[in-house]
C-alpha cells in the first residue's frame, strides 16, 4: 500500500521544495463566490424554518 506522501513525492529528488500551492489552479472573485452562494443560504434557512414548524407541530413544542 502506497501512502501519500509517497505518492506525492515520488519521482522528485528534493521532496521538501514542493510547492502545494503552485502551479495552475482555478480562483474565482468574492464577488462571483457570493453571488452563487447567496440563493443555497436562503434555501438553508428556509428549510431550518420549516424543520422547527414541523418539529413543533409533531411533538406539540
Amino acid at each position: 500500500m502506497t501512502s501519500v506522501v509517497a505518492a506525492t513525492s515520488e519521482g522528485d529528488d528534493a521532496g521538501d521544495d514542493r510547492d502545494p500551492f503552485g502551479g495552475a489552479r482555478i480562483e474565482v472573485p468574492e464577488r462571483e463566490l457570493r453571488t452563487v452562494a447567496k440563493p443555497q443560504i436562503l434555501v438553508g434557512r428556509a428549510k431550518r424554518k420549516i424543520d422547527e414548524v414541523a418539529t413543533r407541530l409533531t411533538y406539540g413544542r
